[in-house]
């Protein structure tokens, strides 16, 4: 039987997850110029606390504040760049919202000071694989961290979806990072999965991820989905435009929370809002 997740308390900001209560909504704040969806939009300190406050207001749980777009083929951007274009913003939404921040990065040195300007959690697309400081960063701060799958980098992940067991080699990549966090001193209850849909995925297999995403609880660790806009909705659709995804977002935030995500990365948080309250009802 699966056992009950344990509440997740964000002790720093006093913000409290009840995992059985309802799907959380992570609203997706990019401040890029060359993001999939919203590259160039959000990349001013005026526009993207705009869209911060429209994201709270609006019923987002989480703002997930990230400076390097994680795109399909993307390059990395220094150090410096990343620290610029993250921190004000942390600062600016922590000084004038009480909401629980993320911050999306791969780097141990962004995490820390994003975590000292006022974000909560950590939210690491590499797993922890591509910093190795990240996981004891992680325990020394003592805040969540989500752990998702990749292949490669973003620049090169799309020539590594050759996988002989989909969902078998996803598991494993969890089972040994979650050990290795674990071994380090983050708190297990402090850990979130993400199986990183899109992300050295093709479409097929991202459809496959969210037909079978209830074999992950069995790691009794909340689950985070990313599914927003994402190219094997635009393929499903015949829809190049990403804007245009949003009720083909919708369908796949309901397969989500009915195979027992608790988290929710979206762009679009005012209709996912109503989806998810309704799919809540359905579901849990």
């Amino acid at each position: 039987m699966k056992q009950e997740l344990k509440s997740l308390v964000l002790k720093k900001n006093n913000f409290n997850f009840n995992w059985s209560e309802k799907t959380y909504i992570m609203g997706i704040l990019n401040i890029t110029p060359d993001s999939f969806s919203d590259g160039g939009k959000f990349n001013n300190i005026e526009s993207a606390i705009a869209q911060a406050k429209y994201m709270i207001e609006n019923g987002s749980d989480i703002i997930d504040v990230g400076g390097q777009s994680t795109r399909p083929g993307a390059e990395q951007i220094d150090l410096e760049t990343e620290i610029n274009r993250v921190i004000t913003v942390i600062k600016t939404i922590r000084k004038h919202y009480s909401i629980a921040i993320s911050v999306d990065t791969t780097r141990a040195k962004v995490a820390a000071i994003a975590i000292e300007a006022g974000a909560d959690i950590i939210n690491d697309i590499s797993g922890g694989t591509f910093d190795r400081e990240m996981l004891p960063t992680a325990a020394k701060l003592g805040v969540p961290i989500i752990l998702m799958h990749i292949r490669g980098t973003p620049k090169t992940m799309q020539q590594m979806t050759d996988y002989q067991d989909l969902i078998g080699e996803i598991r494993n990549f969890f089972t040994t990072q979650i050990n290795k966090a674990v071994a380090c001193g983050v708190a297990r209850e402090n850990i979130i999965i993400d199986p990183g849909i899109g992300f050295a995925k093709d479409a097929a297999q991202s459809i496959k991820l969210l037909r079978r995403l209830s074999e992950f609880q069995s790691f009794n660790l909340p689950i985070l989905v990313g599914a927003s806009r994402k190219s094997f909705i635009g393929h499903i659709l015949h829809k190049t435009d990403p804007k245009e995804r949003v009720w083909g977002t919708a369908a796949t935030c309901c397969s989500a929370i009915a195979g027992g995500a608790n988290i929710l990365r979206v762009h679009d948080v005012p209709q996912m809002s109503d989806v998810i309250r309704v799919a809540d009802a359905l579901w849990r």
